[in-house]
């Protein structure tokens, strides 16, 4: 028991003066922290040597902060316009945007819930039947990432075949994300055949839906080109 309480006291001792060697030592200065050369300039910039700020091209923002309709391809010579009834002034609201899809108070929840800003669409008619709609749909900044969840989406059940097109579709040239497919010809008796075309991708904060419709085949071309050209104005 005494060989034990010596031994604690040994350890305790021993503490002690360990503390007050440290104390009786001179304060060991940090080392310096790594600071590269600072990003932004020490003093403001004269008048006149700002950088310019970054061009529509160069930002995509800039061009889609503006009025989104005018980002929509124009309607080709010879297209007549289609004055679609969902369509107001070439704005779409949400709930009308919505009512396009299959299960459109779904969809409309989902809408709500990525942040939906606002939606702008053209469409135009072309020989007896051909109908082409362009959507832009955007989304408010933020962390729901809205444009990439809605695009994804739409994107996840294009290859079945109750809703979808039933393929793989192929990649539009210029985007990481986009693809456009052609569906399955709809014969039902007593009617024309139904063709449909559609190309889905998504820039920034903003989704293009393009859909054609005709009673005659559509060409990859065609939808290929249209998904093409629309990319290229965000």
């Amino acid at each position: 028991m005494l060989i034990a309480a010596a031994a604690v006291l040994g350890v305790v001792a021993g503490t002690a003066t360990g503390y007050a060697v440290q104390a009786e030592r001179p304060p060991t200065p940090l080392p310096m922290l790594a600071q590269p050369g600072l990003a932004y300039p020490a003093k403001p910039l004269a008048p006149g040597k700002e950088p310019e700020p970054l061009s529509a091209k160069e930002d995509s923002r800039v061009k889609t902060d503006g009025d989104l309709r005018k980002l929509l391809l124009s309607r080709p010579a010879g297209a007549r316009e289609n004055l679609a009834p969902w369509a107001d002034n070439g704005w779409l609201s949400v709930d009308e945007y919505a009512r396009e899809f299959e299960f459109p108070d779904s969809m409309f929840e989902d809408l709500v819930s990525g942040d939906f800003r606002r939606a702008a669409a053209v469409s135009w008619m072309e020989g007896e039947y051909r109908e082409t709609d362009i959507a832009l749909v955007q989304f408010r900044a933020g962390p729901e990432l809205g444009a990439v969840e809605h695009g994804d989406g739409q994107l996840s059940y294009m290859s079945g075949d109750e809703i979808g097109a039933g393929n793989d579709g192929d990649a539009i040239k210029g985007s990481t994300n986009g693809r456009y497919y052609l569906y399955k010809v709809d014969r039902k008796a007593g009617y024309l055949p139904q063709y449909r075309a559609r190309a889905i991708a998504y820039r920034g904060d903003v989704v293009l839906d393009i859909n054609i419709f005709d009673t005659e085949p559509i060409s990859k071309k065609t939808i290929r080109t249209l998904a093409e050209r629309q990319l290229e104005r965000l």
